[in-house]
């Protein structure tokens, strides 16, 4: 069941999964690539990607939105610029009466903040990227809900790109469906059934600090502007 010994290793299987779709499509080629990591394992995979493509890589800060009385269920999911998603699919939280409004308001508030903190951590090594126009890869090392993906989705269709593609080593079967749908392409080499967990599709998955995922943004972008 497992597929991939570690970040780097899928990101070089992502890398050569994409450059080929790239070779059979010329027509997509003429406009320029970039290519955004979710922090902070997303760098990893992304890295191999971007040099492939020769493209700026960036990063895109997406937290998942979580209530006090139950941390581990994420009721939506908002990018550092403040696009948000939820898990009703609607444009409100699930089940929200007025009573609730205070406690999903402070969710929100606090999940931006994260996510805005994180974004601060990362924006000065990012790569010259403009959307707008542009081809734009989003990379995750793996996908479990869709929710923090769909944010960063919603932020990057903001800003005007060509096309968006979603590049993830593995994801559970039933959510293609609904990549499929809010991406333009979609790039994913395992979609294993139970799925349980990104983990167990690794055999190393350590967390990546701040530290490392930085090193990684820095030594690829340097190679793209030599």
């Amino acid at each position: 069941m497992i597929y991939f010994h570690d970040r780097t290793e899928a990101g070089e299987k992502l890398a050569f999964a994409i450059s080929e779709s790239i070779n059979q499509q010329p027509e997509v080629a003429n406009a320029p690539w970039c290519v955004l990591a979710l922090p902070r394992g997303g760098l990893a995979v992304a890295a191999p990607i971007a040099r492939q493509l020769h493209a700026p890589l960036g990063v895109l800060v997406a937290k998942k939105i979580t209530l006090e009385r139950n941390p581990e269920l994420a009721i939506g999911a908002v990018t550092a610029d403040g696009q948000v998603i939820w898990s009703s699919g609607k444009g409100h939280p699930p089940g929200q009466s007025q009573s609730d409004s205070a406690t999903y308001d402070r969710a929100l508030h606090q999940a931006q903040t994260q996510a805005q903190t994180q974004w601060q951590d990362f924006a000065p090594y990012c790569g010259d990227i403009k959307i707008a126009g542009a081809n734009v890869l989003l990379v995750d090392d793996g996908i479990a809900t869709g929710m923090t993906i769909a944010a960063a989705v919603k932020s990057v269709r903001s800003q005007h790109p060509n096309q968006v593609w979603l590049c993830s080593p593995v994801a559970p079967p039933d959510l293609i469906p609904f990549l499929e749908k809010i991406s333009d392409r979609l790039f994913i080499l395992g979609t294993p059934s139970p799925f349980y967990s990104v983990s167990r599709f690794y055999v190393e998955f350590d967390q990546v600090s701040t530290e490392a995922a930085i090193e990684e943004l820095q030594r690829t972008n340097s190679q793209h502007t030599n």
